[in-house]
């Protein structure tokens, strides 16, 4: 049976965890213009306070699981009514797709951005900002359009090219099997398999939890391993089971192969490449991943980059990867990583958000009156 504890975890980590803080409608007073609508299948939210500043945040919201409930009008929420009270107009959108949809994400945003500076043609600077998935969105936005924003800013951001994400959470579940082999109430095939994508999330959790708890030496040296608490186990892997089905789907087929990775960390390593699954990608199916999930590093607009402490959904090994491919690309400017705050994933209060999107503002010179808006 699941515990109270676990069945909030894994809500958190599947649902809420990766979406902004609890939806609430923004109150609407006679100081901020407030529109909501819908395009091209995405619902959106405009918010613009009385005395807007003239920029623009463009807000990328994270991860939202196939089937979830939409809120009709779309919300605001703590984040974006902060910026809002500090000057910003904040345009957000749900996205067409729901899933692990950041190339559709990025085309929503876009419609969306320029809906806005069609009707605001005074605006002086526009920024897209990122949560967890959305950090994806974000940087994918910045590296595809420069030309529309002055920078861009991601939080607890997912910030993984398809083929390292891909790897990450298919290592994750190849791991759990190979630990605990067999586990009652899951496939055959693994988690993995395509009978995985048909199984109901409370189901998996409590089949995880059950074996979790059967093994503890096991499930600490796999905890250790994905950087993760032992009761964040049966959460984490549930989600990384759902987004890499989701992966499977938007690519059509299996994604990528470990037929020639060597794991390391899993105690007896030469046991554990010698029996862990190995599957083969689709070389179609990898293709697509590569491309509409593709991060390449190579910027030219201001990045800011923050993450939680003790993040289950992101964890510290993720941090640096898109550094190093800005590093490879010769990004200019390099991204800035802020240090860490808040525990948990996306934990930032409202006066946080405001502060990392008014470091970018403040970086950048004041326009002379009457200069052009565009970066």
């Amino acid at each position: 049976m699941r515990t109270a504890a676990t069945v909030s975890l894994c809500l958190g980590l599947c649902t809420a965890l990766l979406l902004p803080p609890s939806w609430a409608k923004a109150p609407v007073t006679q100081e901020t213009h407030s529109e909501t609508g819908t395009l091209q299948g995405a619902p959106w939210r405009i918010d613009v306070p009385a005395h807007w500043n003239g920029e623009l945040v463009m807000y990328a919201h994270g991860f939202e699981p196939v089937g979830t409930p939409r809120p009709d009008p779309w919300p605001g929420n703590a984040w974006s009514e902060a910026l809002v009270k500090a000057g910003y107009a904040v345009a957000q959108s749900g996205y067409a797709d729901q899933g692990w949809a950041v190339r559709g994400a990025i085309d929503d945003l876009e419609r969306l951005r320029a809906q806005f500076v069609a009707r605001h043609p005074d605006t002086k600077r526009s920024w897209i900002l990122g949560f967890s998935m959305g950090g994806a969105v974000a940087i994918g936005t910045l590296e595809r359009m420069p030309e529309h924003y002055s920078g861009g800013i991601s939080m607890c951001g997912a910030n993984l090219p398809g083929d390292v994400l891909a790897a990450e959470v298919l290592t994750s579940l190849v791991a759990f099997e190979y630990f605990f082999p067999g586990a009652k109430g899951l496939p055959e095939g693994g988690l993995s398999s395509p009978a995985a994508a048909t199984l109901p999330q409370g189901e998996m959790v409590d089949a995880i939890t059950a074996a979790v708890q059967s093994r503890p030496e096991a499930a600490a040296l796999l905890a250790k391993r994905l950087e993760l608490k032992v009761d964040e186990l049966a959460g984490t892997i549930s989600l990384h089971a759902l987004v890499f089905q989701q992966l499977v789907k938007i690519s059509g087929g299996l994604p990528v192969s470990n037929k020639d990775t060597v794991y390391a960390g899993f105690g007896d390593d030469k046991a554990f490449n010698a029996g862990v699954r190995r599957i083969a990608a689709d070389p179609e199916a990898k293709a697509k991943l590569d491309r509409d999930l593709r991060l390449t590093g190579a910027l030219r607009r201001p990045l800011l980059l923050q993450y939680n402490l003790n993040d289950p959904s992101v964890t510290p090994r993720f941090e640096p990867v898109y550094p190093a491919l800005a590093a490879k690309a010769g990004a200019t400017p390099q991204p800035r990583t802020l240090p860490p705050i808040g525990e948990g994933h996306c934990a930032f209060t409202p006066e946080q958000i405001v502060e990392a999107v008014s470091i970018q503002s403040r970086s950048l010179p004041a326009r002379p009156t009457g200069e052009a808006r565009r970066p």
